[in-house]
């Protein structure tokens, strides 16, 4: 019997295990007529009342008419009256095809006390309450379903433990496994079950002892062993290279901790030993795609595109069962080694799946820099749109192909069109704001980035971007200053956040904190529009040297910036420093 609770993972937003009728009313199911059938001995003796019947038929029509919260309702009374485990297993599954986990709580839990044996019962309210975060009433069904589980609680137990891991309080989940855990301690997946919750929960030391106990019981399970090596590279990678050199000396053919030991030599800059790896993988495995496609990723860490390409092409000559994936890897890599053309041949054979649209809006991004925009656009255009993120995707891409050109009114008429038809899209909103700000409409700036704030209060870039703004203007400088300092509080590693907080200091007439938080900013990433703020500064605080040394710099990489070339304007009065 198969541990099946993973289903309800994707309750409320994605799509709910229930099965619901379809529009001819016919239940579409894949489980086994056993599974379905209910022993008639627990079936209550309820008549066929009026009453009941018309609930019935309501529910049935409410359903069939998408109106969910009449259907739930009516089969939840259903369930109460007719104490039908039939009724509650149907009042469960429209709750959860509602995104309604109270009465699916509710319906579900009826279902367990009429049917207490049925084991999708006890997976379906288990999981519910996971997912709701009610650990300590999970806890008892948990352990009916892995005592259920006999000789197959161990894959259980891993199954179990992805489920866990999503409840955002790891404590708290760390506690359940282990309680869990108790009866089963001589089953090596517990352990790496426990050691994985104690990763989550931050507990290195626990999570690690954990680790190596499942080890010590199943000493060549691989799984177990890259991840023992990825303990230990948290606190030094000498160490997990050690445990992996070793382990590999034992276990020769293991090929995912062989991958996993190349990429702890390749953080470490070890790249000879590294290259000995990616040999012996490739010695050791030479018509294997999946190999070859690993070894190909880890050459491009390693800035190899030579071994890249070449192992790429003979994963494909393999048959790689995902194609277009090493199609769009492939057109990543001509793109880097400046090979336009043939990377855009690539990408336009990537045909499904999850890389598709990347790789058409990667195309149609090449056509235009290659001049042929308009032919872009409508490539981009052009293309289906599954769900309104990926036609929200596609309005960006065409808008950032026109925003390298300058055409800033066309950027802002794009977004506004798209606007209208995706209203209040966070991402869409986010960039008008940049193209109302490109044409001085700072009204529609405000009003989108306070619309985007309400509608994404963690956003750090809206809090920024507003700041900013409020502050290149002049206007309301100790509100830009709260602004960015709650966008500071979002992403404090932020070097963008950062200049706009040194920029706020210096438009407040703070030059000391201005240029501390400029260097700090340059020093994390030498933009050019950073370097036209903190050379800015430099120059009013009589560094004209130092200001002129980095706008220098900063031409060198970006000589057509326009925050840079704005700036040297007003201070140098041409474009070139002397």
């Amino acid at each position: 019997m198969k541990f099946r609770i993973l289903c309800v993972l994707l309750l409320f937003g994605l799509t709910a295990c229930a099965q619901i009728p379809n529009k001819e009313g016919v239940e579409e199911t894949g489980e086994s007529t056993e599974q379905e059938e209910i022993s008639q001995l627990n079936l209550p003796k309820q008549e066929l009342t009026a009453p009941i019947l018309f609930d019935f038929l309501v529910g049935e029509t409410a359903l069939q008419r998408g109106n969910l919260d009449i259907a739930v309702n009516r089969y939840i009374k259903l369930a109460k009256t007719t104490r039908d485990p039939r009724i509650a297993k149907r009042a469960s599954e429209i709750a959860l095809h509602a995104g309604n986990p109270y009465a699916a709580e509710q319906a579900t839990t009826m279902w367990v006390e009429l049917e207490p044996d049925s084991v999708d019962a006890r997976q379906t309210i288990a999981a519910l309450l996971v997912n709701l975060g009610k650990l300590d009433a999970a806890r008892p069904h948990l352990e009916k379903l892995l005592a259920s589980e006999k000789d197959g609680v161990g894959n259980a137990f891993m199954q179990l433990n992805q489920l866990l891991s999503r409840n955002p309080n790891k404590a708290a989940t760390l506690q359940l496994i282990q309680q869990l855990a108790q009866p089963y301690k001589d089953l090596p997946e517990i352990h790496f079950s426990i050691s994985q919750a104690a990763w989550f929960a931050n507990q290195h030391q626990l999570a690690l002892e954990e680790m190596q106990r499942a080890l010590a019981l199943r000493p060549g399970w691989e799984i177990a062993a890259v991840h023992n090596g990825r303990i230990l590279q948290r606190t030094s990678n000498s160490d997990a290279s050690a445990f992996y050199h070793d382990y590999l000396k034992k276990y020769p053919a293991a090929n995912e901790v062989r991958i996993a030991y190349t990429r702890v030599l390749i953080n470490d800059d070890r790249t000879d030993l590294a290259r000995e790896q990616l040999q012996l993988l490739l010695d050791k495995n030479p018509e294997d795609p999946e190999v070859m496609l690993a070894i190909g990723l880890l050459a491009t860490e390693m800035g190899d595109f030579d071994i890249t390409e070449t192992s790429f092409k003979k994963a494909l000559s393999l048959g790689y069962k995902d194609p277009n994936a090493i199609h769009f890897h492939l057109g990543q890599i001509y793109e880097e080694t400046k090979r336009p053309d043939i990377a855009m041949e690539s990408y336009q054979m990537v045909k499904s799946g999850p890389r598709y649209l990347p790789a058409q809006i990667r195309y149609a991004d090449l056509l235009a820099s290659k001049g042929y925009l308009n032919e872009a656009r409508e490539h981009l255009q052009k293309l289906p749109a599954a769900n309104d993120q990926q036609a929200a995707h596609l309005i960006l891409a065409e808008a950032q192909i026109l925003r390298r050109t300058r055409a800033h009114q066309e950027v802002f008429n794009l977004l506004n069109d798209g606007l209208k038809k995706l209203p209040d899209y966070p991402e869409l909103l986010y960039d008008r704001a940049l193209a109302a700000d490109k044409l001085g409409k700072f009204t529609v700036l405000e009003q989108d980035l306070r619309k985007l704030i309400q509608l994404k209060p963690d956003n750090a870039h809206a809090y920024n971007a507003l700041g900013y703004s409020l502050a290149e203007r002049g206007n309301q400088l100790p509100e830009a200053l709260k602004l960015i300092r709650k966008a500071v509080e979002l992403s404090p590693e932020d070097p963008y956040i950062m200049d706009s907080l040194g920029w706020v200091y210096y438009r407040m007439g703070n030059f000391t904190e201005g240029l501390n938080y400029l260097n700090l900013a340059f020093a994390a990433r030498p933009d050019p529009e950073i370097a036209a703020h903190l050379g800015e500064v430099l120059w009013m605080q009589g560094a004209k040297e130092d200001a002129k040394n980095i706008w220098r710099f900063a031409l060198e990489k970006d000589p057509d910036n326009e925050v840079l070339i704005e700036t040297l304007q007003r201070f140098i009065k041409k474009k070139v420093v002397d």
